[in-house]
């Protein structure tokens, strides 16, 4: 695994930055004792990765999020542990951050903790979303959460999906909409995340060099 030890995962509304970052945060539970999770969507108050809190505590994965503990309270008050979260070299930490530039002004706070550890942030592109559906698009929403962030996104994450009805068609449209992002902004794709039952038909091989296979865990069974 070539991740930074802090791994920040950021992106736009509806891009499934949470889907990923709860998958992600399982997948680190397999590889390193100490995991934990800090919720620092200020912005959406829906599926959010601390609804997930038992599932995560059942575990083994610590999680932090704001301490308002109502989930549709939209106030920023931030964890106070988060400069531990953020410093601590024993833990392998993931931030999921608000979805859009002004959810990332919650990292302008941490900016300068964060530039003193060794750290991922990578972007999410769900090119079924309108604001990321074109190069263009993605990347002027991409050069947003960097001025906002203070920070610099290091890789790039397709996660072009249909929820439940995501076709190898919207994975590959995903894949060549990011390709090309990657060669404008020279930020390398790190991951290709596909849910499961769809991940079994990908035959194209530059997308599965990079496969990530997701659960949808954020959604309830009842959900399309």
């Amino acid at each position: 695994m070539l991740d930074k030890r802090l791994v920040i995962v950021i992106g736009h509304y509806g891009s499934g930055k949470s889907e990923f970052s709860v998958n992600y945060a399982v997948k680190m539970k397999e590889q390193f004792e100490n995991v934990s999770i800090a919720d620092l969507d200020i912005v959406n108050p829906y599926f959010r990765s601390r609804e997930k809190r038992e599932f995560f505590e059942k575990i083994g994965v610590k999680v932090f999020d704001s301490s308002i503990r109502n989930t549709a309270v939209d106030i920023p008050a931030l964890p106070a542990q988060m400069a531990g979260v953020i410093l601590n070299p024993d833990e392998k930490s993931i931030l999921d951050v608000g979805g859009d530039p002004v959810g990332a002004r919650v990292l302008a706070r941490y900016a300068e903790q964060i530039k003193n550890v060794e750290y991922d942030m990578f972007f999410v592109i769900n090119g079924n979303r309108p604001e990321t559906s074109t190069v263009e698009g993605a990347i002027k929403y991409l050069n947003m959460i960097e001025a906002t962030s203070k920070l610099k996104v290091t890789g790039l994450i397709n996660n072009t999906h249909m929820l439940k009805d995501t076709r190898v068609e919207d994975v590959e449209f995903g894949h060549e909409l990011t390709k090309k992002v990657s060669w404008e902004t020279d930020i390398p794709i790190r991951y290709e995340a596909v849910i499961k039952e769809t991940a079994e038909n990908i035959k194209n091989e530059e997308i599965l060099e990079k496969l990530f296979p997701i659960n949808l865990y954020m959604r309830e069974e009842w959900m399309s």
